[in-house]
C-alpha cells in the first residue's frame, strides 16, 4: 500500500501501456457458469494489511468460487497499479491516496472491494508517529519544523501526519518530510536522522518495544474508522467479466469478515508470507477489516490530499468508489 506508486503510474501514462486489462492469457473467464476455474493473480505487497486474503485462500473462500489464487509481490507498490492495468494482475491491492493519485492521472482503475481500516482507537493503531523515548517531542503540534520519516512522499503517510499536526494546533507546513523504508526508520530514528517516524505494523511495535513513544495516532486523526486502503481491478477487466469480479469481490469480503472475526488465525498466517517472528506477531496492534467502505473517510482523505498538494487534479470519487 505504501511504495513507489507514484512514479509507476507516471511511467506508465508516458508509455501509453493502459491498455489489454483483462484476465491474463492463463485465466479462463467462463468459471462462473462454466464450472471451469479461473486463473487470478492479485498483485500486494507482504505485509498485515493483506493478511485476510492469505487467509481466504487458506479456507477455501476463493476455491469455492470457481477462482484458483495466486498471490504476487509487486516490485515495490509501483508495480501494482500499472500491473493490474496491463493484465499482469487482474486485481490489485493499494492504499486510498495512491489509488485517487492514479484516478487524477486517468489511471483507468476502480476498487471492487475493502482493505483495511484503521481501528478508531486513539493509541492502539496499526499506524503512528513515533519518537525516542527521550525526544522533546510532545505532541504532533511539536512535529513542526522537525523531519519526520514517511515510506513514500507525497501519498498517504504525510496526508495524515499533517492533519495531526494540523488537529494538535501546529503548523503542517513547517514539517520536513525524508522518505526511506520503513525497515530503515528505526535506526534512522534512533540515529538522530530524523526526529520522528510515520510507521505501521510490524515497524511501529518495534519501535515501541525498543523505548520509542507514540505521539499521534495519525489514521485516527485523519478520520473516524478511516478506510485505508483497497482492492481494484481496471476498468476493462471490470466491463469484459464482471462475473469474475463479482466471485472475487464476495471472496475477498467473506476473507475480510473472517480475519476481523480470528485474529489469532491473522497472527498465524502472517508466518507463511512475512518474516515477522512469533514473539512480534503476538504483540502486533492489528487494523481491522470491515467489508464495507467507509466512503465518508474516503472524502476526507481526498479532501486533505488536494489541500496539501498531494494530487495533480480533483480526485473523481465516482469513478473510483465501487
Amino acid at each position: 500500500m505504501r511504495r513507489r506508486l507514484l512514479a509507476g503510474m507516471v511511467a506508465v501514462a508516458l508509455a501509453g501501456t493502459l491498455t489489454a486489462c483483462g484476465t491474463s492469457s492463463d485465466s479462463d473467464s467462463a468459471g462462473g457458469d462454466s464450472g471451469s476455474v479461473d486463473k487470478v493473480k492479485v498483485g500486494v505487497i507482504p505485509i498485515i494489511d493483506v493478511a485476510p486474503i492469505y487467509l481466504g485462500q487458506k479456507q477455501g473462500f476463493f476455491s469455492k468460487r470457481n477462482i484458483e489464487l495466486t498471490m504476487e509481490a509487486g516490485q515495490g507498490g509501483a508495480a501494482i497499479v500499472p500491473g493490474v492495468v496491463s493484465g499482469q494482475f487482474q486485481f490489485g491491492f493499494s492504499n486510498w491516496t495512491s489509488l485517487m493519485i492514479a484516478q487524477t492521472k486517468n489511471v483507468p482503475i476502480k476498487a471492487v472491494a475493502a482493505g483495511v481500516a484503521s481501528t478508531g482507537v486513539q493509541a492502539k493503531d496499526f499506524g503512528a508517529v513515533v519518537v525516542k523515548g527521550d525526544s522533546a517531542i510532545k505532541t504532533a503540534a511539536d512535529l513542526a519544523g522537525k523531519k519526520v520519516s514517511v515510506n513514500t512522499l507525497k501519498n498517504i503517510g504525510d496526508t495524515v501526519t499533517r492533519e495531526s499536526v494540523r488537529k494538535a494546533g501546529g503548523d503542517p507546513a513547517k514539517i520536513e518530510f525524508v522518505e526511506m523504508p520503513f525497515p530503515n526508520m528505526p535506526a534512522a530514528l534512533d540515529g538522530g536522522q530524523v526526529d520522528a517516524a510515520w510507521v505501521v505494523e510490524p515497524t511501529l511495535t518495534a519501535i515501541k518495544a525498543a523505548g520509542g513513544r507514540e505521539v499521534a495516532s495519525t489514521f485516527v486523526d485523519a478520520a473516524p474508522n478511516l478506510s485505508v486502503a483497497a482492492y481494484f481491478a481496471s476498468t476493462e477487466l471490470i466491463g469484459k467479466d464482471p462475473d469474475l469480479v463479482k466471485r472475487f469481490t464476495e471472496a475477498i469480503n467473506e476473507s475480510l469478515a473472517y480475519a476481523d472475526a480470528n485474529p489469532d488465525a491473522v497472527r498465524t498466517i502472517l508466518a507463511d508470507y512475512t518474516k515477522i517472528d512469533e514473539k512480534n506477531r503476538a504483540a502486533l496492534v492489528l487494523p481491522k477489516w470491515p467489508a464495507e467502505i467507509n466512503t465518508a473517510s474516503v472524502e476526507t482523505l481526498a479532501k486533505l490530499g488536494e489541500q496539501d498538494g498531494i494530487f495533480s487534479g480533483t480526485p473523481d470519487l465516482e469513478k473510483l468508489l465501487p
